[in-house]
């Protein structure tokens, strides 16, 4: 299958580690000049060398946690080099524990860092899909949007505020060619898994292999995700050939959540 995305630009953020990582190797190996975006600007630098033709992909030092310079720094980087055909929301979720316990600080971080930065990059990105007929927001958020997570509860809250603000975007975009999707990463090796299982070790009194090897018996699979696994679903949603397919959430966890 050819996904015909050869030259297309695509803006993949939390670019330097786990899904973000393979989701920009992924995209790069099939012709996309990628532009990183993350705040560390060594690692940034250090994955940009890892990418093939590393001269056709360029990055972004941006802190997600002020939407106002993120929208500013990517409206530049538009002006003075090129516009996305490709836009991958993807950035780390918020620390767990029982909602009762949330801080109300807690619920506005994780709000600005996802949903408001979501907004102002889709913003930034969409005059440009829209002149060229072609566009693809693709959200990664959390199977916690069909089945909230226990020890989650500020992100099971946020994730699905981002969810149906991506159902809403595809509805009134998709007329112009772009389509906008959530990809719902189930238990996926990259550090956030690590600090899950940790935790769960410390709350069960555990050994961190007996919470990890626990949570691997829940997935039919009986195994965590590679974030390979995730960029290659990603990456066909990028693609040409997933053009009519718009406004889905797509879990990719092994068949863990119990609903359809």
């Amino acid at each position: 299958m050819n996904l015909n995305i050869n030259n297309k630009n695509a803006l993949v953020c939390g670019s330097t580690a786990g899904i973000g990582k393979a989701t920009a190797l992924a995209l790069a190996h099939e012709g996309a000049n990628v532009t990183l975006i993350a705040r560390n600007e060594d690692k940034l630098k250090a994955v940009l060398t890892e990418l093939p033709h590393a001269e056709n992909h360029s990055y972004i030092v941006a802190d997600f946690s002020n939407p106002e310079v993120l929208q500013q720094k990517v409206t530049d980087f538009i002006t003075n080099h090129h516009g996305f055909h490709i836009l991958v929301n993807n950035t780390g979720g918020p620390a767990g524990g029982p909602i009762f316990n949330a801080k109300l600080d807690a619920f506005q971080n994780a709000f600005t860092q996802h949903l408001k930065c979501n907004h102002v990059l889709a913003q930034a990105v969409v005059p440009f899909m829209k002149d060229e007929g072609y566009g693809r927001i693709i959200n990664v958020i959390s199977t916690s949007v069909k089945q909230p997570l226990d020890g989650l509860g500020v992100s099971n809250t946020i994730r699905g505020a981002v969810a149906n603000w991506s159902k809403t975007l595809a509805n009134e975009l998709g007329q112009f060619g772009i389509t906008v999707n959530n990809v719902l990463p189930g238990a996926t090796g990259t550090e956030r898994l690590t600090e899950i299982i940790k935790n769960k070790s410390v709350k069960t009194g555990s050994t961190e292999t007996e919470a990890a090897n626990a949570m691997k018996q829940a997935v039919p699979a009986k195994r965590f995700a590679k974030p390979e696994e995730l960029a290659y679903a990603i990456t066909f949603l990028a693609s040409a050939c997933a053009s009519y397919i718009n406004g889905i959430n797509l879990p990719v966890d092994g068949g863990r959540t119990k609903s359809l």
